[in-house]
């Protein structure tokens, strides 16, 4: 009867991925811990084949359309408020590979760009709380990740051991997955068949560090941006300081002296009104 079982759930996972499916979930963040009630919301993508899963927001994907299209006429000329809107708070790309196991993060740091493969396990405890979520059975499991505790609800209804951001590991897609908090929520709002999953435009040479050293950069930008913009602006590049030769970025122009100043304060700014990260430990 078991060795039946096994064996449907083989065939359903074959059917299943006969296409790529795309499973569109609302994130919702609390990105700054000092006002809690700025939330914000926006949807982010899991898209599924055989072989992987990657994990984007919407607006990623709008904005590579948008700049594939300026390639592709020559002309540039981009609406700066569209752009604006495109913004992201979810400004990394996660893909998983089935076959390896592995987990890799992509992210940018100012103008350079990074990607480090998830050296730590999620160990999931599977509890016996079970709800109806949309159109799924799902059953309760909790983790502990990234300084956080997460609360998860998955349904063995879709044969994928996968979900949003960097959880997999159940067995059954994930629909929800929450924070104890509060602040961090990923919640499945639909899904389809798609021709193929979508490939981000990665603009560039990718640096690939170790997670510990992406970690330090990112900590060293946050503490003095201005010192990256500078190096940016000179063309120095902003490498990994003291640790990797310096890669250079993109050819930019140097901005005058007052919208220089505008932009570190705006960056400034959006540091100290993100400083509630989904992850708090590394």
């Amino acid at each position: 009867m078991k060795k039946t079982g096994f064996l449907v759930l083989a065939f359903c996972a074959q059917i299943f991925f006969a296409q790529a499916n795309r499973f569109i979930y609302q994130v919702t963040m609390k990105p700054d811990a000092a006002n809690p009630s700025d939330i914000k919301t926006e949807s982010a993508y899991l898209d599924v084949n055989k072989e992987k899963s990657i994990f984007y927001s919407e607006n990623r994907m709008k904005r590579d359309s948008t700049i594939g299209r300026a390639r592709q006429t020559g002309s540039f000329n981009f609406d700066r408020s569209q752009m604006q809107s495109l913004r992201s708070n979810i400004d990394y790309v996660i893909e998983k590979d089935f076959k390896t196991g592995v987990k890799t993060f992509k992210s940018r740091i100012a103008r350079d760009q990074y990607s480090y493969e998830e050296d730590r396990a999620m160990d999931w405890k599977i509890l016996p709380e079970t709800a109806k979520i949309g159109d799924y059975k799902t059953q309760k499991a909790e983790t502990n990740f990234g300084g956080r505790t997460w609360f998860a609800w998955f349904t063995t209804d879709v044969p994928i051991q996968d979900g949003p951001y960097k959880f997999s590991g159940l067995p059954g897609l994930i629909v929800k997955v929450e924070d104890s908090k509060g602040d961090y929520s990923f919640d499945l709002k639909e899904s389809k068949k798609i021709a193929e999953i979508f490939n981000p435009d990665s603009r560039g040479t990718v640096m690939k560090v170790k997670r510990k050293d992406f970690e330090k950069q990112n900590a060293a930008f946050r503490k003095d941006p201005v010192s990256f913009l500078t190096s940016l602006s000179s063309g120095r590049g902003g490498g990994m300081r003291g640790e990797n030769p310096a890669i250079s970025p993109p050819t930019m122009r140097t901005p005058d002296p007052s919208q220089r100043k505008r932009m570190e304060e705006r960056i400034k700014e959006e540091i100290k009104s993100n400083n509630n990260p989904i992850e708090l430990q590394y």
